[in-house]
């Protein structure tokens, strides 16, 4: 079956070009614009008349500053009641300081001044003890010169006849030359009460223990009037510190001390102060 034929209707050769002319106005797009532009130009002269008017008259504004809110005045108020506490801290510290100074400066002058003190009582201490030392000296000496002389007239003295007093003497030598000890009873160390209660115990007789009641035991004789077997005291009679045995030709034998032990002395050397017989 044949198509049937689309007749060609023939063209322009301008037809598909877009026409330059501007598109026509309609009569109500002209009305409005015209409005438009009397109502503009009527604005700008009431402007124009208005301004004419208020010309000689100056324009003023008021500018107003924000006002401080209820916060930012406490906020400026806690900083400055902060500010002032901060510097009465400072003040306050440094017056602590001050003080802290002043007190450390006024005890070390106190320490010195107690030193010096001290020093001056020490030397006012040894000062006392010197003088006495050589007043107790002077006083021995003087002491030791007149037993002396007293022991010397009784060096002849020869020992009574007893046994007794032979047996008191034989044992006091036997133990020459052992130790000094403080306490000491025996049978190789001895103190000098020890070694004198022992050598009186060999015949019988019970001594105290001390020197200072073996200082008034028996009946008190004069150094001038001396027998071998007497007990001779050093001290007060009843306080003596020393005690020791005469033994004839002015010695006496005794514990004398830690250096020397027991020994044989003279008794001029160191006068006894007095003395007791018990045999």
């Amino acid at each position: 079956m044949e198509e049937p034929l689309v007749p060609l209707v023939p063209m322009s050769h301008t037809a598909h070009i877009r026409s330059h002319r501007k598109p026509r106005r309609n009569a109500s797009a002209l009305a409005m614009r015209a409005g438009v532009a009397g109502g503009v130009l009527s604005t700008l002269a009431v402007a124009g008349a208005s301004g004419s008017a208020n010309a000689a008259e100056p324009v003023t504004q008021t500018l107003e500053l924000p006002t401080l809110t209820a916060d930012l005045a406490t906020q400026v108020a806690q900083s400055a009641d902060a500010t002032q506490q901060a510097a009465a801290n400072y003040e306050l510290q440094a017056e602590r300081d001050a003080a802290a100074a002043k007190a450390a400066k006024q005890a070390k002058a106190d320490l010195a001044e107690a030193k010096h003190k001290a020093e001056a009582k020490k030397k006012a201490a040894a000062e006392a003890a010197r003088r006495a030392a050589a007043t107790e000296a002077a006083s021995r000496s003087s002491e030791r010169t007149t037993l002396s002389a007293s022991a010397s007239t009784s060096t002849n003295v020869s020992a009574p006849a007893s046994g007794s007093v032979a047996t008191v003497v034989a044992f006091l030598k036997a133990q020459v030359g052992d130790a000094y000890v403080m306490g000491g009873t025996g049978p190789n160390a001895w103190d000098c009460s020890g070694l004198v209660q022992a050598a009186f115990k060999q015949v019988g007789v019970d001594l105290p223990r001390v020197s200072q009641d073996q200082s008034t035991s028996g009946t008190p004789v004069s150094l001038s009037n001396l027998q071998v077997g007497d007990i001779l005291y050093w001290g007060s009679a009843g306080s003596a510190y020393h005690v020791g045995v005469y033994i004839g030709n002015g010695q006496y034998l005794d514990a004398a001390n830690p250096s020397k032990g027991v020994v044989i002395q003279d008794l001029s050397g160191y006068p006894a102060t007095g003395a007791v017989r018990v045999l």
